[in-house]
């Protein structure tokens, strides 16, 4: 089986093929550290996670390079909108996008390069522009000449004349042409600085990310290139712009994009005060609910916040939690399990596994997961008397949970297994109680019991418990 990835810039699904055997490069745009992350950011972080799990499963070595923009316009304006020091800003920030990246369960990039710490390099680039030809310089200013790259657009499927008409002409700026956008800007008074050919400015948001990505990940061209939808004009074509008249070559093979997320129909906003951020995020939803809503939706689609979504979210995560802690209880006092695997388990793995080879499709992986879940849960119940019964069990339980651990990323957060003794006295009291047949006792302690996370059911085998 082959993996097929939905190219931005071919605008159609391309069999993968990385340029160097199972090597991936793979570059994300990462956050401008100005705020707190939001869950557009968490999506995003966290489908681009889900891919590099599933090439790595597949057998790559994924090469993976999240950047953070930590010298920006709206960085300096959020310094001065707080009377803090740029450098406090951007401190601020980093710490707070690390505890995010680590609540919502996302490791390190491989390397995660900052703006600030690349500047003498994206100077040489900027000057070798200058020198070719597709970039001037002007009282402080270096300008990128656009109508020099003739590939401009190519990505965004846009004409030259309509990106015209969108730029809003003003007679006074210094600029050659209003499609020429900024490689090194002066800086103001008040604003940092670094020393350059032009005197003392910072770089301008584009020429970060394409000196970042070929320097980082050591290559003229990447396999992967990946961001927001938003992203695609005009940073993407920006960054393509000034990368392939350095190298010659083209900047990135493949371009992923994700969709977008509204909240309730409306665009996240600060004056609508319906930005949600990632602290917050969790403390309405559980993680797992968060990833099992992203999931729920193609990465390339746009997604809507709701409550309602969220709470069918729980409700698939308790499926999962069912079948998990049945099989606990089968299994705990089992002390060696087989390898044997059933049928029905090896199909909904190769199902999982094709639906995530096209365009990691992962409400259809989801859907095979679901299916193994039924398939097991009726196995469990019919199949009893099978002298295989309990490894069919364990080797399917354990295909659920390692497919949906290693590369989807949920249950992350393990979820302490052993009972305080009031929780078991409270178990045993409820038992006491039916035996009785004292039902309102039994269930008044049941709720007892849901307060405390754990829920109670009661099979044809009897009283079974899981946590919430």
């Amino acid at each position: 089986m082959t993996i097929r990835i939905f190219n931005s810039l071919s605008k159609k699904k391309e069999e993968f093929v990385p340029l160097e055997g199972k090597t991936i490069r793979m570059y994300v745009c990462g956050v401008t550290v100005y705020d707190r992350c939001h869950i557009g950011h968490a999506r995003s972080l966290y489908v681009f996670e889900v891919m590099r799990r599933y090439l790595t499963y597949r057998g790559y070595d994924v090469r993976f390079v999240r950047n953070i923009t930590d010298v920006d316009d709206k960085i300096i304006h959020k310094a001065q909108e707080t009377g803090k020091s740029f450098e406090d800003v951007v401190r601020e920030n980093i710490d707070a996008y690390t505890a995010d990246l680590k609540s919502l369960g996302i490791p390190p990039a491989t390397i995660e390069p900052q703006a600030t710490q690349n500047i003498p390099e994206m100077i040489k680039d900027i000057e070798s522009l200058i020198q070719r030809g597709f970039a001037y310089a002007v009282d402080g200013d270096v300008y990128y000449q656009v109508r020099q790259f003739k590939g401009y657009g190519k990505l965004s499927g846009q004409t030259m004349d309509k990106m015209r008409d969108a730029v809003r002409i003003d007679l006074s700026e210094k600029k050659h042409d209003p499609l020429d956008f900024a490689l090194w800007k002066k800086s103001k008074e008040g604003e940092p600085w670094w020393e350059s050919p032009w005197g003392r400015g910072r770089p301008g948001w584009h020429i970060e990310c394409s000196c970042m990505s070929l320097r980082h990940l050591d290559c003229e061209t990447l396999d992967i290139h990946a961001g927001g939808r938003d992203l695609i004009f005009p940073h993407h074509e920006n960054e393509i712009a000034q990368a392939e008249p350095l190298t010659g070559k083209p900047f990135a093979r493949y371009w992923i994009h994700h969709g977008l997320l509204t909240i309730n129909g409306q665009k996240m906003a600060k004056s609508l005060g319906n930005c949600i951020t990632v602290p917050q995020a969790l403390q309405q939803y559980s993680l797992d609910q968060w990833k099992m809503f992203f999931l729920s939706s193609h990465y390339a689609s746009p997604m809507d916040f709701t409550e309602g979504k969220l709470s069918e979210a729980r409700k698939a995560l308790e499926r999962f939690d069912i079948l998990f802690w049945k099989a606990y209880q089968m299994l705990e006092t089992k002390r060696s399990v087989g390898s044997l695997e059933a049928e029905f388990v090896t199909r909904h793995r190769n199902e999982f596994i094709k639906a995530m080879d096209d365009d990691f499709n992962t409400p259809m992986a989801l859907g095979s997961l679901f299916n193994l879940i039924n398939d097991t849960n009726k196995f469990i119940d019919t199949a009893p008397k099978d002298s295989n019964y309990l490894d069919i069990i364990f080797r399917a339980v354990d295909t659920v949970e390692s497919l949906s651990r290693d590369i989807l990323g949920l249950f992350l957060q393990e979820k302490h297994s052993d009972l305080t003794q009031e929780q078991n006295n409270l178990l045993n009291e409820r038992l006491d109680a039916r035996k009785n047949k004292d039902f309102k006792r039994s269930d008044k302690i049941r709720d007892a019991l849901r307060e405390k996370g754990i829920i109670v059911e009661d099979t044809k085998d009897g009283q079974v418990w899981r946590w919430a």
